[in-house]
């Protein structure tokens, strides 16, 4: 039997990324559940202590308490930060060896470009992208929030059409993917747990931490758990060709399949 490195290097890579996703995607959806309904628990409670929520697991029963940062600063913290780091990682080596350097980026019925061309592209992407999206949300239109996504929207149609017009209809989808998973890694890093560092710093100095920050990091929050949906749909749309990046009008399909996942994630949110 023929040992082919590439493809036991790409099923490994591969089963990393899937399983850290699930990780990373099951704690954002379940601290936006806990949180939403400890602030349910904390608007309805009746005595002074801090809001609970009681869940019931694997044959035992749990409590789960909020506390302001200002009242309580617990000797020892659990952080939820690689299993974010790891997925995306992973996502890049995928990038690379499948697209990058396996020959799936370019299509030349698409357009007669290089693969360094297409790579150049995909990599512009990635980090103009974040820095558009970040300069968005910090600029006075993200107190906006409704004119702020919208404008999102748009340019993110912009991108996929874009794509869909240089890439492969599978690179063009995969780029997609990539560039929401991006920005919510980089929301994790550089934004949410930065945040938390700072409310914590403040805490321990006695200083009344800024809501600023709290809401900042709730935002960021929120707004992966809208992309994570469309994320895990182009991931699996490798398995459809014919109807997603195989079909003429490729980037529409995606484009309302993204909609369709932003609207399943506002549900979920308020499940």
């Amino acid at each position: 039997m023929d040992f082919n490195f590439s493809e036991w290097l790409n099923l490994g890579v591969r089963w990393v990324h899937v399983f850290a996703g699930i990780l990373w995607i099951g704690q954002t959806y379940f601290f936006t559940w806990l949180d939403g309904r400890l602030g349910a628990a904390e608007r309805d409670k009746q005595d002074g202590g801090p809001a609970k929520v009681w869940l019931v697991h694997s044959g035992g029963f749990y409590v789960v308490e909020k506390h302001a940062l200002s009242q309580f600063l617990p000797p020892r913290l659990r952080w939820f930060r690689w299993e974010a780091a790891i997925t995306w990682l992973s996502g890049m080596v995928l990038l690379v060896l499948v697209y990058y350097l396996g020959g799936a980026l370019v299509d030349s019925d698409v357009a007669e470009i290089s693969v360094g061309a297409g790579v150049g592209i995909g990599v512009a992407l990635l980090v103009g992208g974040w820095f558009v999206y970040d300069l968005i949300w910090q600029s006075p239109l993200g107190k906006a929030e409704k004119s702020a996504a919208a404008l999102c929207f748009l340019l993110l149609v912009g991108v996929t059409f874009g794509l869909t017009q240089v890439f492969s209809g599978r690179g063009a989808y995969m780029h997609v993917g990539a560039l929401l998973g991006t920005l919510m890694a980089a929301n994790v890093w550089l934004r949410i747990l930065p945040a938390q560092r700072q409310l914590i710093a403040a805490a321990q100095a006695g200083r009344q931490p800024k809501s600023a920050l709290v809401a900042r990091a709730k935002l960021r929050t929120k707004h992966n758990t809208y992309m994570v949906v469309p994320v895990v749909f182009v991931m699996v749309s490798n398995h459809f060709p014919v109807a997603t990046y195989g079909h003429r009008y490729n980037w529409a399909i995606l484009v309302i399949l993204i909609l369709a996942g932003w609207g399943a994630a506002h549900i979920l949110r308020r499940a």
